[in-house]
Parts: C-alpha cells; sequence; structure tokens
C-alpha cells in the first residue's frame, strides 16, 4: 500500500467581511451569506434554538410601554401606532439571534413625520462602503443574495437621516471590537459548539440509519495513480460519503493488487457511548456560557447541575438575568426608537414590559415610583400622596350632609350593605318617581344651588315619593354613608377623615368624584382617575358604601325602623339598583380592587 490518507470534518472559521472593488456592497462572510451559516446553527442545535427563542421573548416581554404614558397619551398613542406588536417582536428576534437588526423607516408625503415604521428582515441587507467621514450611507436590498452579481440586481435603500427619500432603514447594532459595518451575535464563540450538537445528532441518527456502521474502508486494487489522480478520487469520495450524515470518515487506500490490500484491525470504543454523551453535554453547556444563561431553568431547559432548581436561587439568576443580558439588548432597541420619536417631536421614557414575576423584581433601594416601574416592567398603581387625599376627601364631605341634621325631620327605616343579590331591577330606572310637583317649603330648601355647594336635605334621583297613596305621602330618602365607622392607623387620609365626617352622601355627589385624581395611575389602564363609588379608598381599603333609607316623620305614620326596603317597596317605593361593587370592600373583591389588569400584570397568585 503506497498512500493511506484520513479525511477530517470541516471546522468553523469565522466570518470574513470584506470589501471588495468592483462591488458598491461589502460581504458579510466568505461567500456573504454568514447570516445563513447563522440560521443553520439556530436550526440545528436544539440547546441554541432553545435559548435563542427564550431570550428574543424576554426582550421583547409584553411589549413597549412608557413611564409618562398618563401625562402624554397623545403621544404614547401615536408611538404605539408607529411601533407595532409584531414589529417590534420580529426586531427582538433578530437582534438575538443575528446581533443586528434593521426597520424601514416610511415618511409622509410632505416627509414631515415618520408615518409608518416596518420591519425589514436583516439578513437581506448589505450595508454599503462607507464614506470618507466612516458614515454608511445607505444599504442594498436582496432577498436572494446567491442570485446577486451587479449593483442593478438589488434596491439601495438610504440609511437613516442621510436622504430625502420617501423610505429609509434604520440599522441596530452594538458595537463589537472588529467590526464596522456588521455585528456578530453575542454568542458568537459558541458557534463552534452549536455545530458540534448539530453533528453529533446527525451522527447518532445516520449511524442508525446506515446499521450502526462507524466507518468504511474503500480499496482501489488496479494499482496506484498518480497524486493528481488519487486527490481527485478522494474529493470525490469526500463529497459522497463524508460527513456527519454518513455517520463518520471513510478510509482510502490504493493498492497494487488485492493481495497487498491494507488490512484493516477495527478499533472498538469501550466506553463509545460516554464519549459522545460527554461531547453532547459539553456542547450544551459551552452554548449556554456563550449566551450568558444565567440558570437553564429560566428558558425551561433542565440540567443536572441543580442551579436555580429552588425559588431562591431561580429569583437570584433571575434579576441577574434580566439585568446583565435581556436590559442591554432592550436599550440598545429603545434608543433606536427614541430616535425615530424625536423626529416626530415625540418625548417618551420607553421601556419593555417584563415577564419577570414582580415577586423577582428587587425593589429593596427603590423609592420613587417611576423607577419602580421601570424596574418592573409593570405599571404599579400609585399611592395617593397625603396632602392630595386630605383635599380630596374634604371635596366630597364638603357635599356630604350631618346625619345628625338630617334625623330632625326624617327617621332611618332601613340600614344594610346593598347586595347586589338582593337588589332587583338593575336596570330600572326611577326618573318616574321624580314627577314634576308644587315644591313645599321644605322641598325649596333641597333645591341644589347653582354655586354647588352643599345644602341639607338636597335631592337626590334616588329620592321617591310613594305612589300607593297619595294621602300618605310618604317621601323616602336614600343616602350613603362611608363605612364601617373604624380604620387603622396606616389607612390612608381619604378612609381617616371619611370615617371621621359621619356624614351621608347623595349617590351623585360620591359619583362626581370619578373625574377627580385620588389614586394617581390606579385607574384602568393606569388612569389618573377611578371610582370612588365603586372602589372605595383604593386597592386592598376595607371599606364600603353602606345604603341608609330614610322616612320623613311627617309621613312615616308609625313606620320608624322597623320598615325594611321590600316592605317601601310594596308601597310603592322603588329604590334604584347599584352596582355589584358598592357593598363590597376593595380587598374582598375579586382582584383586591385592583384593575384585572394591572393584577395579571403583576402576577399575585393570593
Amino acid at each position: 500500500m503506497n498512500d493511506l490518507r484520513v479525511v477530517n470534518l470541516s471546522t468553523y472559521t469565522s466570518p470574513e467581511i470584506v470589501e471588495k472593488s468592483n462591488k458598491e456592497w461589502v460581504s458579510y462572510g466568505a461567500d456573504n451569506n454568514y447570516f445563513a451559516y447563522l440560521i443553520d446553527r439556530y436550526n440545528g442545535s436544539p440547546t441554541n434554538n432553545a435559548i435563542i427563542n427564550g431570550i428574543s421573548e424576554m426582550i421583547y416581554g409584553k411589549g413597549l410601554d412608557a413611564l409618562d404614558s398618563n401625562r402624554k397619551p397623545e403621544a404614547y398613542a401615536k408611538m404605539m401606532s408607529l411601533f407595532h406588536k409584531d414589529c417590534v417582536r420580529k426586531l427582538c428576534y433578530d437582534l438575538k439571534l443575528m446581533g443586528q437588526c434593521s426597520m424601514q423607516v416610511i415618511y409622509s408625503k410632505d416627509r414631515k413625520s415618520v408615518a409608518r415604521v416596518e420591519h425589514i428582515p436583516v439578513e437581506n441587507l448589505r450595508a454599503e462602503k462607507c464614506n470618507e467621514k466612516g458614515e454608511i450611507e445607505a444599504y442594498y436590498y436582496s432577498d436572494n443574495w446567491d442570485k446577486v452579481k451587479k449593483v442593478e440586481d438589488c434596491k439601495r435603500i438610504p440609511a437613516f437621516g442621510y436622504s430625502n427619500e420617501p423610505i429609509e432603514i434604520v440599522y441596530v447594532k452594538p458595537y463589537r471590537a472588529g467590526y464596522k459595518y456588521y455585528s456578530s451575535p453575542d454568542y458568537q464563540g459558541g458557534l463552534q459548539y452549536a455545530e458540534l450538537e448539530e453533528e453529533i445528532s446527525n451522527y447518532h441518527l445516520n449511524n442508525i440509519l446506515n446499521g450502526l456502521a462507524p466507518s468504511m474502508l474503500i480499496n482501489f486494487n488496479n494499482g496506484t495513480p498518480n497524486a493528481e489522480e488519487r486527490q481527485m478520487l478522494e474529493n470525490r469520495i469526500y463529497q459522497k460519503f463524508s460527513g456527519s450524515s454518513n455517520a463518520g470518515k471513510f478510509i482510502l487506500a490504493f493498492n497494487d493488487n488485492p493481495e497487498s490490500a491494507a488490512t484493516i484491525e477495527p478499533i472498538q470504543l469501550s466506553d463509545a457511548h460516554n464519549q459522545y454523551q460527554f461531547l453532547s453535554d459539553e456542547s450544551g453547556k459551552k452554548i449556554m456560557v456563550a449566551h450568558r444563561v444565567v440558570s437553564p431553568m429560566l428558558l425551561g431547559i433542565k440540567d443536572s447541575s441543580g442551579l436555580g432548581n429552588n425559588a431562591d436561587e431561580l429569583k437570584t439568576a433571575s434579576i441577574l438575568m434580566d439585568n446583565t443580558v435581556i436590559r442591554p439588548f432592550q436599550t440598545l432597541l429603545i434608543d433606536a426608537f427614541d430616535s425615530i420619536l424625536a423626529y416626530n417631536n415625540i418625548s417618551l421614557k420607553l421601556y419593555f414590559k417584563t415577564l419577570q414575576p414582580l415577586e423577582f423584581t428587587d425593589l429593596e433601594n427603590v423609592e420613587d415610583e417611576e423607577t419602580k416601574e421601570e424596574e418592573t416592567g409593570v405599571k404599579l398603581a400609585k399611592e395617593l400622596p397625603e396632602d392630595l387625599g386630605s383635599d380630596i376627601a374634604d371635596a366630597l364631605i364638603d357635599l356630604g350632609q350631618d346625619e345628625e341634621e338630617l334625623l330632625s325631620d326624617f327617621d332611618v327605616m332601613d340600614e344594610r350593605e346593598v347586595n347586589y343579590d338582593e337588589e332587583d331591577g338593575l336596570d330600572e330606572v326611577i326618573t318616574d318617581l321624580n314627577k314634576p310637583k308644587k315644591k313645599s317649603t321644605l322641598a325649596k330648601i333641597w333645591e341644589f344651588v347653582s354655586t354647588g355647594s352643599a345644602k341639607p336635605f338636597r335631592e337626590s334621583e334616588q329620592d321617591g315619593e310613594s305612589k300607593q297613596t297619595k294621602e300618605e305621602g310618604n317621601t323616602f330618602l336614600v343616602r350613603y354613608m362611608y363605612s364601617p365607622q373604624r380604620y387603622s392607623a396606616n389607612s390612608r387620609p381619604f378612609c381617616k377623615k371619611m370615617v371621621d365626617a359621619k356624614k351621608v352622601y347623595r349617590k351623585e355627589d360620591i359619583i362626581s368624584m370619578d373625574t377627580k385624581v385620588v389614586n394617581a395611575g390606579f385607574g384602568k389602564g393606569g388612569s389618573d382617575t377611578y371610582s370612588i363609588w365603586l372602589y372605595k379608598g383604593g386597592a386592598r381599603c376595607q371599606h364600603k358604601w353602606l345604603r341608609k333609607t330614610y322616612v320623613r316623620k311627617d309621613g312615616a305614620k308609625g313606620l320608624g325602623d322597623a320598615i325594611t326596603t321590600s316592605e317601601a317597596r310594596s308601597r310603592g317605593f322603588k329604590p334604584e339598583a347599584n352596582a355589584q361593587e358598592v357593598p363590597v370592600a376593595p380587598k374582598d373583591m375579586k382582584y383586591k380592587g385592583y384593575t384585572a389588569e394591572y393584577w395579571n400584570k403583576i402576577g399575585f397568585k393570593n
């Protein structure tokens, strides 16, 4: 045997970024297709695939939001219309997988504003050679760079801020040493292991499909050809039989005759399964190191290391992962979004709403609300400042009635927590109870004055006269009291003042407070106002509204406190039904008085 060679598998090489004199664009990779290589490693390596999917989802979280959305609703609405969820989600995915991402900025006809922002696959773009200042003024687009031979085969699109054309490209990439036109993915150092993991799986699969044959010997027994012919034969056989898809290497032998054929002594690997298991495990670990995965459990990958298998470790790992891995990606995107919004004269404090459980967020040293919201990625219900809470309570108390003064002319005939199940006719209209009649002297005193200040015995839409018999003329009043008449040391200022006032209120006056700021940020969608009528002092408040029905003494006919609401109804009085939340303290509501949206965001379980 004159010649024997062992053919090895190819090894990984880093991408080449080449400026060619005959091309207007800069190639990425030796064949100008390095993006395809990254996509192949994503598709072929299960560990790499899972990590990229998981981290890109963490970057997006639950989408974009703004700390000052309540103060700037119009700007916030414009921002949301520009950056659609699908577009932002794709940008997060590209940024993680490719190490960079890109957007099309589409201007209005007069070019005074950005009308739309759309995602454009970054693998379809190639950077134009930079100008004398080192700036990239444009990018070339093609959906198949294998077919691009000349500049006419692709489309030139200016970079953002470098033209007056209707469409420009915003190219987002982090700084990487040695890279000017493109940026390597953050897991660049683990690509060899991603490819190794892929080849190991291919090897095992094809080894089984090929009958567990580990290798092959090819003998040529018709003499030894010259070096050039041997190389040609070797290349052809290599193209057909080598690689993990053919389960191993082949041995090529050239012999003068069968008698001088090579003798092969098989080398049995007694612990081959252990070797492959080691390579597979090592590949997975190195891929996670390259991606800076603090704990695989965060990405749904279970391993045997024990790291992150208990709540404390998982919490620590989650905080570390969010701050060291996820936030840098988000900041890079937000900076790009800010530059686009600035063109439209929009300034917002953008952040990504997080997927991380709120209890995993470290807020021990964070005091101001905006920082808490930014750190948690959750719109937090803001507590009412003490002075503002007192002002709101004072405004409502001023509209109330002193019950002792009311009792000089009326008796309490019924006092109970309004229960939704006991309230008939939720949609019952009671305007017919207040048919115009000649007002008595007392009724005139009840008249609501134009100044809006409170007067004793003002009429309420819930006040009505019995229509059973005109002679009885029993006039009923419906008022509400803040209940129970007690509070704790840490109760809100609003609740303390309402209890101390010991007043009763018309339903209309309570509802009128809906337009005033009570707990900023607590309302639906993070608004600054919400219904005191439904939610009293705010989330987890222990108070509720108590309905009290009064009957005028001169028309009571001795009914006194014994008369019930149902008996009053039988006499013709129909009090207005109330919403289900009215008799329930916020702490006893389904979401403890928070909005369902906020409750779901913060992830409380109990």
